[in-house]
C-alpha cells in the first residue's frame, strides 16, 4: 500500500471525526451559548483564568496534549502489531473516545465554574472520590515528571544540535506573551516574528560552531554531569512554568512551539506527497494478538495493551488534565471549546500518523531495508531514533538535508516533551495545594509548591526509580481518562443531557484499564522468582501500586454508579442564566 493512501483515509476519517460528528453533538447536545460568561472572564486573575484568542489557545492545547505519546505509541505498536491496528485505533480511538474525553471535560468544567477533576468528583459523586483522584492525579504527574524529564535531560537536551534551537523556542515564546497581553500586538506578526525567529534559532543550533559549544560543554561535564545539568536545567524550566502567570510562560512557550511541530508535520506530508513511497512489503500489516514477531512472542495481546501503548495518539488522561486545570480556564467563549479541545485532539491523531509513516515508511522504504532496519533503530530502546530517522527522510524530499532534518527532529521531540513537563509541575503545584492547603497552609505558596514538585520529580529522575514502576504509567494514564468520563457521564445525567456518547467509551476505557492492570500485576509477580534485589523490589513495588488502582478505580466506579442512579431517580432541570 502507497503511504498516500493511508494520508488520505487518515485524514477523511478525522475530517468526518471533527465535521459531522463532533458538530452534531456540539449542536444538539451541549448547545454552546456564546453569550454565556466563561469561568476565564467571571473569575479573571491574569494568573490561570485569563480570556484567550482562540486561535492562541488552540496552539497551546494541541501542544499541552500532544506530548511524545502519539510519537512513541505509533512506532512501538507497529512494532508489536503491524502498522494496521496502528493506524485503526488512532482513527477510530479518536473518532469515538479521545476528542469526546477532551471535548466533555473543557465543557463540563467551564459549566462548573472552573472547578479542578478533585472539586468535580466531590460536586459530582461523593467526598472520598475528590480525596482518591487528588492523590491519584498527583503520583501520575509525578510518574510522568520522572520518565520526561530523562528523556529530555539525558537524551535529547545532550544531543549538542538541541539545546540552542530549544532555548530559542523558549525565549520567544516569552517574547510572544509580552507582545500580545501587554504591548496589544495583533497575533499575525507576533507569531511570524516568533516562529522565524525560532527556526533561524533551530537552524544556527544544528551548524558545527554553536553545536561545537555545546559538545564541549558536555565533554567538560562528563557523561553524569551531563545528564545532571541539563535535567537541572530542564527541571528550572519548568519550575518557571508553574509559578508563573499562565500568559507569561507556559501558554506563549506551547503557542510558539505549536508552530515548530506545525510545519514539522506540513513539512512530512509534503515529503509523502512527493516521495510517495510504498510500505516494505516486508513490513507487518499485523503481526499477532499477542505481538508475536519471528517467532518470539512479546506477550502483549493486542487487547487490554493497544489502548494502552498508544495512548496520546487517540485518548489520553493527560488531555482531560490539561483541558481541565488549564485551557477551560481561558476559552474566552463556550463556543470556542469545540474547535479548540475538539479540534486540537483530531490535529493530533493527524500527528500519530504522520508519526507512523515516518517509521514504516519513512524509515522503512529507505533503500530497501524495510523492517529490519526499523528493528534495528529500535533495538536501541530509543523510539526518538526511529521518528527523528524516519522524519528526516521525509524532509529530505522537499529539499531539506538529511542533518538538518534530523537536527529538526531532536528539537521537534525536546519542546514536545518539554512543553508538557512544566504544566505537569505547574499541575503538581496546584494539586498539592487543593489537596494539602486546608491542613497545610503553605503549600498554598506557589513556590513551596512548586520546589516541593521540583524537588520529588529530581529524586525520580536522579535516582531512577521511575525505571521501576513507570510500566504502570500507561495503564494509569488510560485509567485517569476513564475517570474523567464518569464524570462527564455524571454530570450529562444531571443535567438531562444525552449520554450514551460518553458512558460507552467510559465503560470500554475503564475496563481495559483495570485488565491492564491485573494483567501486570500478574506478570510483576511471575518476574519476581529468581530475580535481582533490584528487579524484586521494582515488581513488588509495581504489583503493590497496580493493586491500589485497581482498588480505587473499583470504589471510584462504585460511587459513580451510585451517582448516576441518584441523579436519575431525582435529576434536576437544566440551570438557566
Amino acid at each position: 500500500m502507497n503511504a498516500i493512501v493511508i494520508l488520505i483515509l487518515a485524514a477523511l476519517g478525522i475530517g468526518i471525526g471533527y465535521g459531522v460528528y463532533a458538530r452534531w453533538v456540539d449542536r444538539r447536545v451541549i448547545e454552546p451559548d456564546f453569550r454565556k460568561v466563561t469561568p476565564a472572564k467571571m473569575y479573571k486573575d491574569d494568573v490561570d483564568f485569563i480570556p484567550s484568542h482562540r486561535g492562541v489557545l488552540f496552539g497551546y492545547q494541541f501542544q499541552s496534549i500532544a506530548a511524545l505519546s502519539p510519537i512513541t505509541g505509533s512506532i512501538v505498536v507497529a512494532l508489536r502489531w503491524g502498522w494496521l491496528p496502528a493506524l485503526l485505533w488512532i482513527v477510530l480511538g479518536t473518532f469515538f473516545i479521545g476528542w469526546v474525553q477532551d471535548y466533555a471535560t473543557s465543557v463540563m468544567t467551564m459549566r462548573e465554574g472552573g472547578k479542578t477533576l478533585g472539586g468535580l468528583g466531590h460536586t459530582l459523586i461523593s467526598s472520598r472520590a475528590r480525596t482518591i483522584l487528588l492523590v491519584f492525579i498527583y503520583c501520575y504527574l509525578w510518574l510522568g515528571m520522572g520518565a520526561f524529564g530523562k528523556i529530555v535531560g539525558y537524551d535529547l537536551f545532550t544531543n549538542p544540535r538541541v539545546p540552542f534551537g530549544t532555548l530559542t523556542v523558549i525565549v520567544l515564546g516569552i517574547l510572544a506573551g509580552q507582545m500580545i497581553y501587554k504591548w496589544k500586538m495583533n497575533i499575525v506578526p507576533t507569531t511570524v516574528i516568533a516562529v522565524v525567529v525560532s527556526l533561524v534559532g533551530i537552524w544556527v543550533g544544528t551548524r558545527d560552531p554553536v553545536a561545537h559549544i555545546f559538545a564541549g560543554l558536555n565533554s567538560a561535564l562528563g557523561e553524569i554531569g551531563a545528564h545532571y545539568f541539563w535535567s537541572t536545567i530542564t527541571l528550572l524550566i519548568c519550575y518557571f512554568g508553574a509559578v508563573l502567570p499562565i500568559w507569561r510562560w507556559a501558554q506563549p512557550i506551547n503557542f510558539v512551539s505549536f508552530w515548530i511541530i506545525a510545519l514539522g508535520m506540513l513539512g512530512a506530508v509534503l515529503g509523502v506527497l512527493i516521495w510517495h513511497p510504498a510500505l516494505p512489503v516486508d513490513f507487518p500489516a499485523f503481526t499477532d494478538w499477542n505481538g508475536q514477531i519471528g517467532g518470539r512472542v512479546l506477550r502483549w495481546p493486542l487487547w487490554p495493551f493497544l489502548p494502552i501503548t498508544l495512548a496520546g495518539g487517540a485518548i489520553s488522561g493527560w488531555h482531560g488534565l490539561v483541558s481541565n486545570f488549564s485551557t477551560a480556564r481561558q476559552i474566552e467563549r463556550e463556543t470556542d471549546a469545540l474547535p479548540v479541545s475538539g479540534g486540537a485532539m483530531f490535529l493530533e491523531a493527524f500527528l500519530a500518523i504522520i508519526a507512523l509513516l515516518a517509521g514504516v515508511a519513512g524509515v522503512g522504504a529507505t533503500g530497501g531495508l524495510g523492517f529490519a532496519k526499523y528493528m534495528e533503530l529500535l533495538a536501541t530502546g530509543e523510539t526518538g531514533s526511529v521518528f527523528t530517522a524516519g522524519l528526516a527522510q521525509l524532509l529530505s524530499h522537499i529539499a531539506v538535508p538529511t542533518d538538518l532534518g534530523a537536527a529538526y527532529g531532536s528539537v521537534f521531540l525536546t519542546v514536545m516533551a518539554l512543553t508538557t513537563m512544566q504544566l505537569m509541575m505547574r499541575f503538581m503545584r496546584m494539586v498539592g495545594a487543593e489537596m494539602l492547603g486546608d491542613s497545610v497552609a503553605v503549600t498554598k505558596n506557589v513556590h513551596v509548591g512548586s520546589s516541593v514538585a521540583l524537588i520529588l520529580s529530581a529524586t525520580l529522575i536522579w535516582t531512577g526509580l521511575w525505571t521501576r514502576v513507570w510500566v504502570l504509567f500507561g495503564s494509569s494514564n488510560q485509567l485517569l481518562a476513564s475517570l474523567a468520563l464518569l464524570l462527564a457521564t455524571v454530570w450529562l445525567i444531571r443535567e438531562r443531557k444525552p449520554s450514551a456518547w460518553i458512558l460507552v467509551p467510559f465503560v470500554f476505557l475503564y475496563l481495559t484499564a483495570i485488565v491492564a492492570l491485573i494483567l501486570t500485576i500478574g506478570r510483576s509477580l511471575t518476574l519476581i522468582a529468581g530475580a535481582t534485589v533490584d528487579a524484586i523490589i521494582g515488581n513488588t513495588v509495581t504489583a503493590g501500586l497496580s493493586v491500589t488502582l485497581v482498588i480505587c478505580a473499583l470504589i471510584l466506579g462504585y460511587d459513580g454508579v451510585r451517582a448516576i442512579q441518584r441523579y436519575r431517580a431525582t435529576s434536576r432541570p437544566p440551570q438557566s442564566e
